[in-house]
């Protein structure tokens, strides 16, 4: 049966940043729409009904199925939060919510076995036999974890910056470029939403001045920590292509490549987002 007899199809993608939607009409219609990240690590199933209802709901209401893949779907009880939410928009239909990280294996390693990572502005790290995820490293948050991610990258930047560490030239830029005031900063990353959204835009200074040797060796220096603590403390076969989704590290592509090779791995595809390789696993897929 084609699936497209059956209804329309809603594919999203969502990081803590941003969610990519895709609407499946038929082979040669996809619709794309974006929204704000949901993340049930900081978002109620109310919060996000009254987002999705004035965003999402008045191009999107015929849909038959919903197969959401997101950060932060770490259980089932972060699970429910999505489908409760998706739930109220579009009754009972079929949904589904699965962690981001199976969203990457299915976009990025499709049926064939492989390491997949994420490097947006969190982290992860998995190993994915075709299938299903067999092993997998927490995250544990920009906190404890997310090495790599631009979260923690803008996170330890912001601490070079106001410890002095960061060369007194790139200081300078710094601060001309984001206009810090240390109180602010403070207060947006302890006391306003979305703080890991926050330091993930500091990023950006990376890429702008990646010409200068503190910001190239900071971002080595980060990227290593990546693979170190979670690539090398997985449990997977010998040989395995490990492949990425996610701004970080399709900008930062080049310098992974190289800790990669250097610690031996065999480098997969890199990818800036996975809603485009869902759409294929979903169109085939029934």
């Amino acid at each position: 049966i084609n699936i497209y007899i059956c209804g329309m199809k809603l594919i999203a993608d969502s990081g803590s940043t941003k969610t990519s939607w895709r609407i499946i009409r038929s082979t040669r219609r996809i619709i794309p729409l974006e929204t704000s990240g949901i993340n049930p690590f900081f978002r109620t199933s109310e919060n996000i009904v009254e987002e999705l209802r004035k965003e999402l709901l008045p191009y999107s209401k015929e849909i038959k199925e919903v197969h959401f893949y997101g950060a932060g779907i770490i259980n089932q009880k972060k699970a429910a939060t999505i489908t409760n939410a998706l739930q109220q928009i579009y009754g009972e239909i079929f949904i589904e919510a699965h962690s981001d990280v199976l969203g990457a294996a299915r976009s990025v390693g499709k049926n064939q076995a492989g390491i997949i990572c994420i490097l947006g502005t969190g982290s992860n790290a998995c190993y994915y036999d075709g299938n299903e995820i067999v092993d997998g490293i927490p995250p544990l948050g920009f906190i404890f974890g997310d090495e790599g991610s631009g979260a923690v990258m803008g996170k330890n930047l912001l601490g070079d910056y106001f410890k002095r560490i960061m060369p007194a030239g790139l200081r300078a830029k710094f601060q001309s470029r984001f206009g810090i005031v240390k109180e602010e900063v403070l207060e947006k990353i302890y006391g306003k939403e979305r703080p890991n959204r926050f330091l993930a835009g500091f990023t950006l200074f990376l890429s702008e001045n990646y010409g200068d040797n503190y910001c190239r060796e900071f971002v080595r220096k980060n990227l290593s920590a990546f693979v170190l603590r979670n690539i090398k403390s997985l449990e997977k076969p010998s040989c395995l292509p490990v492949h990425f989704v996610g701004t970080v590290a399709f900008v930062f592509q080049d310098l992974l490549k190289e800790v990669l090779e250097e610690e031996g791995f065999k480098v997969g595809n890199i990818i800036k987002e996975p809603i485009d390789g869902l759409v294929a696993y979903h169109q085939i897929n029934t």
